[in-house]
């Protein structure tokens, strides 16, 4: 793998979002072990741009360290100030499973009532209404009714 190309600009507003962003994987003195680049690696994957802090000295070894990251995980290098090394990867889409058996849940709604007397406050209550529950106008809870089909639509007739 190689690493992403990036443009002038891509870079520059990489740089803006990352202005504000912490560095969330710290790269210590035994170098680009196995272990943090699957760290960075995750990270990229949660969050797209990352910082990474290098305790190294040496201005050449942080950046043949960006390098070999960015090759070895397809990233971007945006940039490399210091101590901090900034990446970004495009993050992965995640599908969305939709189970078919997973009913809605209990949702909590809030209902205010006006007071009967003027000039008071709304009462308001918190009331949870279940799957199979509807809350009126008048802010009561019903039952919803089971919906009746027709005999041609059972496939009785």
């Amino acid at each position: 793998m190689s690493a992403l190309p990036l443009t002038t600009a891509e870079c520059r507003e990489f740089r803006a979002q990352a202005h504000h962003l912490q560095p969330v994987v710290s790269i210590g003195s035994d170098g680009l072990t196995a272990a943090v680049i699957r760290e960075v690696n995750a990270a990229l994957n949660a969050h797209g741009l990352i910082k990474v802090r290098a305790h190294v000295d040496d201005r050449d070894t942080r950046a043949t360290m960006l390098q070999q990251l960015a090759d070895e995980l397809s990233a971007g290098i945006v940039q490399h100030i210091g101590k901090l090394l900034v990446l970004w990867r495009p993050l992965p889409i995640k599908e969305k499973v939709i189970d078919p058996l997973k009913k809605p849940g209990p949702k909590t709604v809030k209902v205010i009532q006006n007071s009967s007397r003027g000039g008071q406050r709304p009462e308001v209550k918190r009331v949870k209404v279940l799957g199979n529950q509807r809350l009126t106008a008048s802010g009561k809870i019903k039952r919803a009714k089971s919906r009746t089909t027709s005999v041609k639509k059972k496939g009785l007739g």
